[in-house]
């Protein structure tokens, strides 16, 4: 797109040039109407017409094409779709200043509140369906763990909160073998104790040696193996002396008997290369005798150690066969441990239900900031600001309608924002613009709502809908669209009675006034096949250039310079 922006443009360039996009434009126009950034949803994903009021959405009071200035079933520009209709009725409590930006904040934190709320009840709620069973758990808990020795039993029943204090302080002991392993056990289960720290301490060494013997071992194979390359090499270089022993003094190769000094040098490379081999191989023949002792005596570690713990498994069987009270004992200890680890989580579980839990607290927090937000709401009373906001609306219209080409022009209308039409009570019955007959009154209704909600608008502190409107062809209802010739045209004029023409100009003599009474505030652009002679003469109404004879909206050079 191209954008200009001046306080006036008073030279219109001779070509344009794109020089922003449309999605800039867009955010451009709603910060300049002052848009709210919130949605109508309450803080959940703003979809379709619940997502937030936007520049485009105020089209709908700023146009009225050809096709609907005089419609009957439709008021508002693009209200003929569903989904234009649904949002123009989202966003008319808005426009309207019903609801103002501040509000919005206020509905979008309360349909936030509301939403984490019902999330924090139901976690809360289904805590507290279990409550019977978890105290009884509690007291299952605490029975098990004086029976496993881990809290001494109390004189009198405790109560929930000394249960879960006792308990948490078993969690939070280290010295739970030793508490299980009092003045109560046999000299066998105390034998039986030292033998599985023997065994741990025995088993953490046998790895350890396992592992070192396996090191050595690799390093052994990999001697061997370096020692069989080197020999397979020495091999094959054999055929370098066999060479140098079968030449004579006459000849120096012994295949070809040619006399040559390439072969002789390359012989002698041949055979410096196998002395170097066989050097190699010298000097790495054997493993160090420091070696092969470091390796008997770790062998050696590792059967003892094998042996020492084989010895003390031997005893624990027989130990653990002997004493029945060590057998118990050490399942006890198992026991206990088992039952710590499982503790912890349930202890968590009853903090959480606990009436001064924290997320009871939660609960009772986002309880209270629900009813302030919804008492603060309440006393905004959008419906009141809506009902004052149309009555206004309604006021600025019914003034406006004696001066238009109207029957029964003294019946009060009223703008139905549900249906996005005009209701006129009568005095016998109510009737909605679509029963209503004649394009007089078709036009006339549709311009005096829509001056008035201009009128409206303009009233506000700060309103989004910007001061402008464009209508196209209001006189239609009146005027063929042939009314005027071109020169090369020998049409016969055709004759307007006096009474349309004087319909026409009560509807520019209307716009004119509107448009005085704002000073400067309101422009109405009128595109209209009306002469010059029909609203030359009325105040407020400046005419432009005709579009005819290739005088057109947008120049014709722009679009035919390169």
């Amino acid at each position: 797109m191209f954008l200009m922006e001046a306080d006036r443009i008073t030279e219109i360039p001779l070509r344009i040039v794109k020089n922003t996009s449309a999605d800039a434009v867009k955010r451009l126009l709603d910060d300049l109407a002052g848009l709210s950034k919130l949605d109508f949803t309450g803080g959940d994903d703003s979809t379709g017409f619940d997502g937030r009021p936007s520049f485009r959405d105020l089209a709908a009071f700023t146009f009225q094409p050809q096709n609907i200035v005089a419609n009957p079933d439709v008021l508002f520009f693009k209200t003929n779709t569903y989904e234009h209709r649904e949002k123009l009725r989202k966003i008319f409590p808005y426009v309207l200043g019903a609801v103002t930006p501040a509000l919005m904040a206020k509905q979008f934190e309360l349909g936030r509140t509301r939403q984490e709320l019902r999330r924090k009840e139901r976690e809360l709620k289904d805590a507290q369906q279990v409550s019977a069973r978890w105290l009884a758990d509690l007291m299952v808990k605490f029975s098990e763990a004086q029976e496993l020795g881990l809290t001494p039993k109390p004189e009198q029943q405790p109560t929930r909160g000394q249960m879960i204090e006792l308990l948490e302080e078993v969690v939070a002991r280290t010295d739970l073998t030793l508490s299980v392993s009092t003045s109560t056990i046999s000299d066998a289960l105390r034998e039986l104790s030292s033998l599985d720290i023997e065994e741990r301490e025995v088993s953490r060494e046998l790895t350890t040696l396992r592992h070192r013997l396996e090191e050595m071992n690799r390093m052994r194979s990999g001697v061997d193996q370096y020692e069989a390359a080197i020999g397979l090499q020495r091999g094959r270089l054999q055929l370098s002396n066999w060479l140098v022993a079968h030449t004579d003094g006459a000849t120096d190769c012994p295949m070809c008997s040619s006399h040559t000094d390439s072969a002789r040098r390359k012989l002698e490379v041949l055979s410096a290369r196998l002395q170097e081999v066989e050097a190699e191989a010298g000097v790495d023949k054997e493993m160090p005798a420091a070696f092969d002792r470091e390796l008997q005596r770790v062998t050696a570690e590792v059967e003892q150690a094998t042996e020492r713990l084989r010895s003390v498994q031997i005893r624990k069987r027989a130990l653990s066969g002997r004493s029945k009270e060590a057998s118990e004992r050490q399942f006890a200890a198992k026991k206990a441990e088992r039952f710590v680890g499982t503790l912890e989580s349930a202890l968590d579980l009853h903090r959480r239900l606990g009436s001064d839990s924290d997320l009871v607290d939660e609960v009772s927090r986002l309880r209270e900031t629900v009813q302030r937000l919804e008492a603060e709401l309440r006393e905004q009373d959008v419906d009141s600001r809506k009902r004052r906001a149309l009555l206004a609306v309604n006021t600025h219209a019914g003034r406006l309608l004696p001066s238009l080409d109207v029957e029964n022009a003294d019946d009060p209308i009223s703008l139905e924002i549900n249906d996005l039409t005009i209701k006129v009570r009568g005095a016998e019955r109510d009737d909605y613009l679509s029963e209503i007959g004649s394009g007089s009154n078709w036009l006339s209704y549709h311009l005096a709502m829509l001056l008035a909600l201009h009128q409206f608008y303009l009233a506000q502190p700060s309103s989004p809908v910007p001061g402008f409107m464009v209508l196209d062809q209001p006189s239609q209802v009146y005027f063929p669209k042939r009314v005027v010739t071109r020169p090369d045209e020998d049409i016969e004029e055709p004759l307007f009675r006096d009474e349309d023409i004087d319909a026409v100009r009560k509807a520019f003599e209307v716009m004119g006034q509107v448009v005085l009474k704002a000073e400067g505030k309101l422009q109405l652009i009128v595109l209209d096949h009306a002469s010059r002679d029909v609203w030359g003469d009325i105040p407020g109404v400046v005419g432009l250039r005709e579009w005819r004879d290739g005088v057109k909206l947008v120049p014709m050079k722009w679009l035919n310079e390169p």
